[in-house]
């Protein structure tokens, strides 16, 4: 009896916890249904919380470096104290809001590069090893993100890569400590002066700040410079625009401002990292990592997710 009381504590013979979700797509602005299976194992065990939380990977920059970490961004608890008998089989449903400002990873039906996104539960067990979960998230864009991303290509930018960046937008009512870029080569008629553009959403419930940087390639005796547009637009609008001519008048007013500092409207840049391009009325400091939850970052990713968003979602990237 003791021994098994041993290998209890090791997690040997332990409950187990599965969750499974109704639909694993969503939007922002939604919530996930599913429901938390548990199974008992061998002895009887006290469970001290269940909780679900929204994880995605985010870049992080420190100093010279810059590398992947794992954030926490939305939780819920499940379920307060309960006792779980042997093999005694529960589940209990639950409904988790999907934040507005929740990243894109899924385009009609494609994955985006560069994104990761899962619903991860966390089963705390007394006096014993913590039990966990990971499901795969797809988050598909609302309708208002749908026309301006096919906007970009009718005008014919393509896709190159996306990835979320800790840190605040200033200009914008962003509440998450991270925001997403999504990266385009630039379109022929733009090829010129413009090697890349990174569009940026910040949505809430009335509409979307579109936050645009343009790079402006060098010359033989020039540098290059990005451009700042910040724009906004309400979801009311989806079905009153001609979105191709919008996103181009965007886009020509934003690349218009090479060699000013500031951006008309936005007051500034979109950096890549906290602290970037502040003295140019940018990016401020990163938010606070406390927000939902925390980070891990580097070689305790793993550890932490026991493997799982490396196994399911293709590991990481240094």
């Amino acid at each position: 009896m003791v021994f098994k009381k041993m290998l209890s504590a090791f997690g040997v013979g332990g409950p187990s916890v599965d969750t499974v979700l109704a639909n694993p797509n969503t939007r922002p602005g939604l919530a996930l249904d599913g429901q938390v299976n548990l199974v008992g194992g061998e002895a009887a065990a006290s469970i001290e919380q269940i909780t679900i939380a929204l994880v995605t990977r985010v870049e992080i920059e420190g100093g010279d470096t810059e590398y992947a970490g794992v954030m926490e961004f939305q939780r819920a608890t499940v379920s307060g104290p309960l006792q779980l008998a042997p093999k005694q089989q529960l589940s209990i449903p639950f409904q988790l809001p999907v934040p507005w400002e929740t990243p894109i990873t899924d385009v009609y039906g494609h994955r985006l590069h560069g994104m990761t996104m899962g619903l991860r539960t966390e089963l705390a067990i007394a006096r014993a090893v913590d039990k966990s979960d990971l499901d795969q998230v797809n988050v598909h864009p609302l309708p208002v993100h749908e026309r301006i991303l096919e906007a970009f290509q009718r005008l014919g930018f393509r896709f190159k890569h996306a990835d979320l960046e800790r840190g605040h937008i200033r200009g914008t009512q962003q509440t998450l400590p991270f925001y997403q870029e999504i990266e385009f080569f630039a379109a022929p008629q733009y090829a010129q002066t413009t090697n890349e553009v990174e569009l940026t959403f910040v949505t809430s419930a009335h509409g979307v700040d579109v936050v645009l940087e343009c790079d402006k390639r060098g010359g033989f005796l020039s540098a290059g410079h990005d451009a700042f547009g910040h724009y906004q637009v309400s979801h009311a609008d989806v079905d009153r625009l001609d979105w191709t001519a919008v996103v181009d008048g965007w886009l020509r007013e934003t690349t218009s401002r090479y060699g000013s500092l500031r951006a008309q409207g936005f007051g500034g840049g979109h950096g890549h990292g906290p602290g970037r391009r502040s003295g140019m009325g940018g990016m401020v400091a990163g938010a606070a990592l406390g927000v939902a939850g925390g980070m891990v970052a580097g070689e305790m990713i793993e550890d932490a997710f026991e493997g799982d968003f490396a196994e399911d979602f293709g590991g990481f990237e240094e």
